[in-house]
């Protein structure tokens, strides 16, 4: 009788500690967008960056590109990713790009 009720016991207070433990909030994305100068000027160079946004690193939300001004403009979440990782996504890729000042 005294190993059910300790058992019972043991049941109880592991489903309270269960309960009591509620997972941690996840801090709300930060996307920040930077703007890139780069050497683009044909569509097809265009089309290379945009086919291979993942080589830009984590968190690339959006990617615009505006061809008769060479500029790119990234989105992406400020905890997973920062400029200098993007330069070197795009020299991955074989583009040059600087942060436009």
């Amino acid at each position: 009788m005294k190993k059910i009720l300790m058992i019972c016991l043991v049941l109880v207070m592991s489903m309270g500690v269960a309960v009591a433990q509620k997972p941690a909030k996840k801090a709300p994305k930060q996307y920040v967008t930077t703007v890139f100068v780069t050497n683009l000027d044909c569509p097809n160079c265009a089309k290379k960056v945009e086919n291979n946004v993942p080589s830009l690193g984590k968190g690339i939300k959006d990617v615009k590109i505006d061809l008769p001004t060479r500029e790119v403009s990234v989105t992406y979440d400020a905890s997973k990713n920062n400029p200098e990782t993007i330069i070197k996504g795009f020299e991955s890729l074989k583009v040059e790009a600087s942060v436009k000042k």
